[in-house]
């Protein structure tokens, strides 16, 4: 239940928030928000003075059907993210949301921390073999197909089984690598209809059995507004809802838009266990 980020070792026996920023136009929820230098300083700033452990930046909107952005863009639009935040907030911990080694390597050349990939190594040969010689946490994620073919894919016999025996695989490619610090999503609405968002929720207590830490992502997403007929914009008080069933059920990591709300609900659920 610790980490090591850049030689900062980072205990998960407390559950951490993940703060968001997406500089994609495109993104769910936020995509276009951060266009420019100063937005993005304030927005990484407010996440951090909230509390936030960790800064996850995405340059490729993963949500369903959004449009492929090719390599050299996406590198474009994050390595000069990476520079502008670690020269203005050094002690940053920022993870690399990206499936593509290339740009794993890249950012974390650069002074990132952690891998976040939600292809859980799938969608590049040479990613696993990347972050073992980067020697950086690596958080993998369940998913089935690509951001743009994956709601097509959600015939589950037993989606549990079915999520633990992925990772069981992808595990055991990993370690077989030597990578050593390692984060499991259960990849909520990747591959998932609304019902088995739920169905694996209501069970993900279950994932503990795998000794490793688990990241949670719920935050906004249409498991919550489409259950209550309203919106991504409106799905706040849903969102701190579902983080509470997270964290019962033994997240670790929480990855939100709302860091002050999440840091909350981690608060009062330290206090309910105390």
């Amino acid at each position: 239940m610790t980490i090591n980020c850049n030689g900062k070792l980072i205990s998960l026996h407390k559950p951490k928030v993940m703060g968001i920023l997406n500089v994609t136009p495109d993104s769910f929820f936020d995509g276009g928000k951060y266009k420019n230098e100063s937005s993005i300083l304030h927005q990484v700033e407010k996440m951090l003075n909230e509390g936030a452990s960790f800064i996850d930046i995405g340059a490729y909107s993963s949500r369903p059907g959004a449009l492929e952005v090719d390599e050299a863009t996406e590198l474009k639009r994050i390595t000069p993210i990476v520079d502008l935040i670690l020269k203005n907030f050094p002690k940053a911990i920022l993870s690399i949301d990206t499936f593509r080694s290339n740009v794993a390597k890249a950012c974390i050349e650069k002074g990132a921390a952690i891998v976040n990939d939600i292809s859980a190594g799938l969608q590049d040969d040479n990613m696993l073999n990347t972050v073992a010689k980067l020697n950086v946490p690596y958080i993998m994620m369940h998913m089935r197909g690509t951001p743009q073919n994956m709601q097509q894919q959600t015939d589950y016999e037993d989606i549990l089984k079915e999520v633990l025996y992925f990772f069981s695989k992808r595990l055991l490619a990993a370690k077989t690598l030597r990578i050593k610090d390692i984060i499991i999503d259960p990849g909520f609405g990747f591959a998932k209809n609304l019902e088995q968002n739920y169905t694996l929720l209501n069970q993900m207590e279950i994932m503990n059995n795998m000794e490793h830490p688990i990241l949670a992502g719920v935050s906004r997403k249409s498991m919550i507004y489409k259950t209550l007929d309203t919106t991504a914009d409106q799905a706040l008080n849903g969102t701190t809802a579902l983080h509470m069933v997270c964290l019962q059920k033994g997240a670790k990591i929480l990855r939100v838009h709302d860091v002050k709300e999440a840091i909350e609900c981690v608060k009062l659920y330290e206090h309910l266990n105390a």
